[in-house]
């Protein structure tokens, strides 16, 4: 899910960024492009977020009980152990040395592979399936979610897969390209210049021996890329194309009938800006009345303005065509697995690891005050300790939901027990 662009901490910016800049200037005068495209990261759902700091920073984790979380006993947990297991399989079939996320790191609360891939053998046990609510009890430890601050509410918001009308080919009412990404965009990896900024990267490209940034979105607009040889497919309407860059997939409904996805491939780099407030700040819409609905009605009610608005927003992203195997699931997600509509949420990977059990307490209308969810994607707008974004599913009824998604949360994690032991035993932070 993409909702943001990176950003480096404000105070870290002059000295750091111009040493790591500095460090690639002088790969590139050595001869060094290779040596480049060998250090950039190239996992296409990562959203350049970063280690949480020490410190102030640090959330606060509170051993806690079943018992404590209200709604645990009315939840359906078949359905959170199905999702779970979807996590499972990647976790199962990766080192037990690594982390369980790379962007949380191993000395977190999630620890390693191994420290999950007991559990996940018994997620995937018939006693499990036959038990949901006994196999969580008896293999996990809940722990309360705090932020630094000491407060526990946070914020859930909602996102979704849209649906629309595309072509592959352009012509029509089809003059709107969704683009793949292009050879000559590269991200840097400052960890590899700058082991403080580990985790951290930029995009940008080469000219001229020098790292510069990648064009905006209104320079792609007016043709700094090539449209007709990187367009994965064409839209009828702009601003589905705009909000299909902002939830970052969707499925297209294509003329014959056909269905097909695009996934997020890559993105350039440039800032994020929200249109709702744009459009608050020009006196366009009152900020109490900022919804996906309100924004697109005002962009439908000013085409003369429209093009203005959206290139407020500097950040492109760009797509490749993904096959879909299973239509009752949504896209893949950043833990690599298909998000699942209502048990999928998207956490901030510098604190949550990507594969972990969350209880999130939030009225979210549907008709529940809480829901056992996976964390399996995140989002560089989904920042903090209690944040998260609900994954509602595909098409315009999931994107109703998502739009008026805004609400106070309480997170719960659900951790293996020999490993919360284990954080206990190390003098890890409980609160």
């Amino acid at each position: 899910m993409i909702r943001d662009a990176y950003k480096l901490p404000r105070s870290r910016v002059p000295s750091q960024i111009n040493k790591a800049l500095r460090g690639l200037a002088v790969s590139v005068l050595m001869g060094g492009t290779a040596l480049l495209a060998g250090c950039l990261e190239r996992d296409a759902a990562d959203d350049a977020v970063t280690s949480p700091q020490n410190g102030d920073s640090s959330p606060v984790f509170s051993l806690a009980s079943f018992s404590d979380i209200a709604g645990w006993e009315n939840d359906d947990l078949g359905a959170a152990l199905l999702t779970f297991r979807r996590s499972c399989a990647r976790i199962l079939a990766a080192p037990g040395t690594r982390a369980l996320d790379p962007k949380t790191g191993a000395d977190s609360l999630y620890g390693q592979i191994a420290d999950w891939q007991p559990i996940c053998d018994g997620a995937l046990s018939a006693d499990a399936a036959r038990d949901p609510k006994g196999f969580f009890e008896t293999g996990f430890q809940p722990f309360r979610v705090a932020m630094p601050s000491g407060g526990a509410d946070g914020l859930i918001t909602g996102y979704y897969e849209p649906e629309v009308r595309a072509s592959l080919y352009r012509g029509g009412p089809y003059q709107t390209p969704l683009l793949t990404k292009p050879d000559d965009l590269l991200r840097l990896n400052l960890g590899d210049f700058d082991p403080s900024l580990r985790g951290e990267t930029v995009r940008g490209r080469i000219e001229g021996g020098h790292f510069v940034p990648y064009p905006d979105r209104a320079a792609i607009n007016r043709g700094a890329l090539s449209a007709d040889r990187l367009a994965v497919a064409w839209l009828a309407d702009p601003v589905d194309a705009f909000f299909v860059h902002i939830q970052g997939s969707a499925r297209l409904m294509l003329p014959d009938g056909d269905v097909m996805r695009v996934g997020f491939a890559e993105k350039n780099g440039r800032p994020y800006t929200a249109i709702g407030k744009v459009l608050v700040e020009r006196g366009a819409l009152a900020r109490e009345a900022v919804t996906m609905q309100s924004i697109r009605d005002w962009l439908s009610a000013n085409p003369s303005e429209m093009e203005i608005i959206l290139e407020a927003n500097q950040s492109y992203v760009f797509f490749n065509a993904v096959p879909i195997r299973d239509r009752t699931l949504g896209p893949t997600g950043a833990g690599g697995v298909a998000l699942t509509s209502g048990r999928s949420l998207a956490v901030d990977r510098r604190i949550h690891g990507l594969g972990a059990p969350v209880w999130v307490q939030a009225d979210l209308g549907t008709g529940t005050g809480g829901r056992l969810m996976v964390a399996q994607d995140t989002g560089s707008a989904i920042r903090g300790a209690v944040r998260g974004d609900y994954f509602w599913g595909s098409g315009a009824q999931a994107g109703a939901r998502a739009g008026e998604t805004k609400a106070q949360g309480q997170f719960w994690t659900l951790i293996p027990r020999a490993l919360a032991q284990k954080w206990a035993d190390k003098g890890g932070n409980t609160g």
